[in-house]
């Protein structure tokens, strides 16, 4: 039986007419485990109403006293020496992430609840019967930087034509998006504030299962500061949320829509995970999930450095899914499975000969059912690595070497 994972989301819904703008709605608070994504409609004839996957991903993939010692041993550093200050660290020789000080919960929750923020979002979206509504959805996030940096998940502002920001002291603010990557679920916004409170950076890799998590965000929407906690319960889990798939830590600490974006944190007050997914399922209870913060951070330098991750690989492909019948017979296919529907120019794919409508069985000897076989298979690769396809053409099985390139800052936004 397949899971049903969901991202921990919460998105609220008013009917606002175009001449009722100025006119106060009140809102109708709905708990839904995810938001609306954009309508994609981005290949020509060959995929027209198939939702598709540009797969050619790997995943970009950093501690701390308490209290008194934050206050007094906090530095601030700076990514390669250029850029925007980001991040708290401290000076200290051991970067354990263990609960070997047995700190205090409350302790902890009072020096880190003002880096987590309360994050409100609106889009206009139009209906089946043309009516236009406004679109509201509510997560959380988590500062990274003195003036004004805050990192969420992607899934919490996609769409959005308006952010708001609420400080831990209610302060509201504008904001900004500075960068998004779908494939990590991590988002970047700005904010035009000075001498906030930043997280101070754990270290997910030395991360235990049984180590204490304490889980701060905004739950419902309307529950900002809210704190769990519970434990590590697992690392390095691959979960497919909305076909993507990510790899994540496992917590028991009780997670809600509205959640997402929110701090996960250590026993040191350490962020070691940002807050992006739970179980949908009615009758499962303490499953949720979070992004390493070592993959979170990497990916918030790029975004805010560069606009998007750097070093990813590429395979250089856009594929779909032709997994049942009526899908099939759509597209004049007489075999299940995952096909090319585009090859980038320049692209190695393009350069090793592979072809629109090649249909892909095995990549580097592993069998290809669905798409995201395909975006699992790259990534643990490295630009420069050279993956082999087996594809089937015309009837026949070809095998094909592809050299993997970087993949563009086009290549990871969605697609309208």
């Amino acid at each position: 039986m397949d899971n049903k994972w969901e991202y921990d989301y919460t998105s609220l819904y008013r009917e606002q007419l175009p001449q009722d703008q100025n006119k106060e709605v009140p809102p109708v608070w709905e708990v839904a485990g995810k938001p609306v994504a954009p309508k994609k409609n981005w290949i020509k004839k060959v995929v027209a109403g198939v939702a598709a996957l540009a797969v050619c991903a790997g995943v970009g993939t950093a501690s701390g006293y308490f209290g008194y010692r934050l206050a007094a041993k906090n530095t601030v550093g700076t990514s390669n020496n250029v850029g925007p200050v980001l991040y708290q660290s401290v000076d200290r020789t051991s970067t354990s992430t263990g609960d070997s000080n047995g700190m205090d919960i409350s302790d902890v929750v009072s020096a880190v609840a003002s880096s987590v923020v309360e994050i409100t979002t609106e889009q206009m979206v139009t209906d089946s019967y043309f009516t236009q509504r406004v679109k509201s959805g509510a997560g959380s996030g988590v500062i990274i930087s003195q003036d004004g940096y805050v990192i969420t998940n992607n899934h919490v502002i996609a769409g959005a034509s308006h952010i708001v920001v609420t400080l831990h002291d209610k302060s509201k603010y504008d904001a900004t998006l500075i960068g998004t990557d779908p494939s990590t679920d991590v988002a970047v916004l700005k904010i035009d504030a000075t001498d906030l409170k930043a997280a101070v950076m754990g270290d997910s890799s030395k991360l235990a299962v049984g180590e204490t998590a304490i889980a701060i965000g905004n739950p419902l929407g309307s529950l900002g500061g809210t704190v769990t906690n519970g434990i590590i319960s697992a690392l390095d889990r691959d979960i497919t949320v909305e076909g993507q798939t990510m790899r994540l830590l496992q917590t028991n600490a009780a997670i809600s829509p509205g959640n997402s974006g929110g701090g996960l944190f250590n026993a040191n007050g350490e962020l070691i995970g940002v807050v992006n997914a739970k179980s949908g399922a009615t009758d499962s209870e303490g499953l949720g999930f979070a992004i390493p913060i070592n993959t979170a951070k990497k990916v918030a330098e790029d975004l805010i450095s560069a606009g998007y991750v750097t070093g990813r690989p590429a395979l250089g492909v856009t594929v779909i899914n032709v997994l049942d019948a009526q899908t099939a017979l759509r597209y004049g296919m007489t075999t299940l499975g995952v096909y090319i529907a585009e090859v980038n120019p320049g692209s190695g794919a393009e350069k090793a000969g592979v072809k629109v409508g090649d249909r892909i069985v095995i990549i580097d000897g592993k069998e290809v059912s669905q798409n995201s076989d395909v975006s699992n298979a790259m990534k643990d690769k490295k630009v420069g690595d050279v993956v082999n396809l087996q594809v089937a053409r015309e009837g026949k099985i070809i095998g094909i070497d592809v050299e993997l390139t970087e993949q563009s800052q086009a290549a990871q936004q969605p697609k309208d």
